[in-house]
């Protein structure tokens, strides 16, 4: 049998659309699937609801196969006086956007309803970032016949995948946009044709490389370093189906090279975006951790786009931001595949 990723997923290139949670609408998810790449809904921050309507939305536009994301919880206990002083420390950049309070409703996750929506709604493909589902859920989907993905910033992370039964990895190389995916040991940030290397040598699993992809070379570098599959996100943040406010594609097009930091202030855990005020302003400050600073800010981020205000949104980008262009997906894709 072919073991190959393109073949399994039955997808015309050994692409995958990076489920950026937040920036994927139906349209976009739809548009890397019928361009021929594996597309992927970013579900972590929806409701178990809103991920049915968004399944069946994408299923509208295509019978291309794609992929759900889900963000696996993790146990963290509250410390309510803790959480006040994180939310005092956010209150200089509130006031500057015009609202010296606001309401921050703490979010429950759904991650069991979303399995279940996952599993009711026939998808065939499921990702998973910041940890790896238990026992009885991996069971439960290999029941229904679902293909798992894991994602992994070390070898260890690999390794644990796919004991856990994942049916290929994400490598997520230091270079990745957006929050990284650790889930054990220390947080690392090892480039990626280190860290590719590396997990492929360790496990038996298809490798899918990711992190700083916005070339043909660095697709094929990637490929001939024994990924069977690649991730790009940041390249297609600025499309024309990217549901990326206008204030962030904007951002994302005039972006320059090395732009780039790590921040754990605006959701409580690292992620890689464009620098900004926001970033410099919490750089000491007080943060809450996951997910409760990503409560506390979502009424800033909102705010700051609204009114156009990029130093305050988190422009989650990777460090090949500066090589983000417009156009449709197809078109961004054809550029990547075949360049002039």
């Amino acid at each position: 049998m072919d073991n190959q990723i393109t073949t399994i997923l039955a997808i015309k290139y050994p692409i995958v659309q990076a489920p950026m949670a937040g920036v994927t609408t139906p349209e976009f998810v739809s548009a890397a699937a019928e361009a021929g790449m594996l597309g992927s809904i970013g579900a972590g921050y929806l409701s178990a609801e809103a991920t049915r309507q968004f399944i069946r939305e994408v299923k509208e536009r295509t019978e291309k196969p794609f992929a759900v994301n889900l963000f696996v919880p993790e146990n963290v206990k509250m410390d309510q006086p803790y959480l006040r002083e994180a939310y005092e420390a956010l209150q200089p950049i509130g006031k500057q956007l015009g609202m010296p309070f606001w309401k921050a409703p703490l979010s429950e996750p759904e991650f069991d309803e979303q399995i279940r929506v996952v599993v009711e709604e026939g998808v065939k493909i499921c990702s998973f970032t910041f940890g790896l589902p238990n026992e009885e859920t991996i069971r439960l989907l290999k029941e229904h016949d679902v293909y798992l993905i894991g994602t992994a910033t070390t070898v260890e992370e690999a390794k644990l995948a796919e004991q856990a039964g994942m049916d290929a990895v994400v490598a997520q190389g230091s270079e990745a946009g957006g929050h990284r995916g650790s889930f054990s040991g220390e947080l690392t940030f090892i480039p990626l044709q280190e860290l590719l290397t590396s997990i492929v040598a360790s496990v038996q699993i298809p490798v899918i490389a990711a992190g700083g992809i916005a070339t043909k070379e660095s697709i094929d570098h990637a490929l001939a370093a024994g990924a069977q599959a690649v991730q790009i996100g940041t390249i297609l943040l600025a499309a024309e189906e990217s549901g990326a406010h206008p204030v962030y594609k904007q951002a994302v097009l005039e972006a320059d090279e090395g732009c780039t930091v790590f921040t754990k202030a605006f959701s409580g855990k690292t992620a890689r975006g464009i620098r900004n005020q926001f970033m410099m302003d919490m750089k000491e400050a007080i943060i809450a951790p996951y997910p409760y600073q990503n409560d506390l800010t979502k009424e800033i981020r909102k705010a700051a786009a609204q009114q156009g205000k990029r130093d305050f949104i988190s422009l989650w980008a990777g460090e090949s931001v500066h090589m983000s262009r417009e156009g449709t997906i197809k078109e961004i894709l054809a550029q990547l595949i075949h360049p002039l």
